[in-house]
């Protein structure tokens, strides 16, 4: 790269955390929220602080039944200025939706894989962003924001590891059809921190212009230390999922996300801004947990924050 040698790693000040729990959390769970409860920790992660909100996906229902309310969703949360609410989207007629619901930010996904893309798409991933092309005129045309997400973009369960001159390719087809806003997305939860430093310092450098997010499951236990990583490189934005559900119902194995009050936590006590209220993401965490009525990979919700200890330390030691 041109510009590494010159390159300097700093933590940044702060951060932004997309949740993604009403969305990527839900999808893969076995009991089905109703519209109600839905609302209800949508509105409480918009008062919770949050800036970023995944709310649901415009998807076959047969495929993936607990988004079949996302319509009615997105009608019924109570909207904060300055928060974005946006949706995940597969083909025009979905955004069609996302459009008569009154949503104003729309995500597609195209897998960096070329084997997985063909599998599930059945084009390569360039053809399949060059078939959204009608999805940016659409957009354009009605004043909404697109934005892009790249599953696989780390490793894939058919190929390994994928390269990063292929999620390089996927991302100027992305551009091509005048998306500035990207999401390398570790769906299979392969990824490693010095593998994500460098993919995320080479996009960096090559689209600037571009807003990055990166998406990490934490599969094998690498999510917040890749988040890190992601940090040291220059990246600043970062999924997350409240109390650590989530999982694709199309990759093998594919566990939860990570979780947004661990995300926090670890930001609040490296002295990084968030925006997020720590205590509230966790009770929406606590929340969800009941919810979903099973135990989640949330470590805060296990273990409690590190000033919690420290408090019933202190008190054991005074009794």
């Amino acid at each position: 790269m041109s510009n590494e040698a010159s390159f300097v790693p700093r933590w940044p000040t702060r951060i932004s955390v997309c949740e993604v729990g009403p969305r990527d959390g839900l999808q893969n769970e076995k009991t089905m929220l109703s519209l109600e409860q839905k609302v209800e920790l949508i509105d409480l992660i918009s008062a919770s602080g949050a800036r970023i909100i995944e709310i649901g996906s415009f998807v076959n229902p047969k495929a993936v039944p607990q988004m079949a309310d996302t319509d009615e969703v997105a009608r019924r949360i109570r909207r904060v200025d300055g928060v974005e609410y946006r949706v995940l989207i597969f083909n025009l007629r979905g955004l069609e939706r996302a459009e008569a619901s009154g949503l104003k930010k729309a995500k597609l996904t195209v897998s960096a894989s070329r084997t997985h893309s063909l599998k599930n798409a059945g084009k390569t991933p360039e053809e399949a962003v060059r078939s959204f092309s009608d999805c940016a005129e659409y957009a354009a045309a009605k004043g909404i924001v697109l934005s892009g997400a790249i599953p696989t973009s780390f490793g894939c369960a058919f190929e390994g590891r994928v390269s990063v001159e292929q999620v390089l390719s996927v991302v100027d087809s992305f551009i091509k059809i005048g998306i500035r806003e990207i999401s390398l997305s570790d769906s299979t939860g392969m990824a490693t921190p010095r593998q994500v430093y460098d993919y995320s310092r080479m996009v960096l450098e090559r689209q600037p212009e571009v807003i990055w997010n990166l998406h990490f499951h934490n599969t094998r236990g690498m999510g917040l230390a890749n988040v890190t990583a992601g940090m040291l490189a220059g990246i600043d934005r970062f999924d997350g999922g409240f109390a650590g559900l989530g999982g694709c119902p199309f990759i093998p194995d594919a566990s939860g996300n990570i979780a947004s009050e661990d995300l926090i936590h670890m930001c609040n006590e490296m002295e990084i801004e968030t925006d997020y209220e720590l205590d509230k993401a966790i009770s929406i965490a606590r929340l969800v947990r009941q919810l979903v009525g099973h135990p989640t990979d949330s470590f805060i919700l296990r273990a409690g924050k590190n000033s919690d200890l420290v408090r019933s330390q202190t008190e054991a030691a005074k009794n």
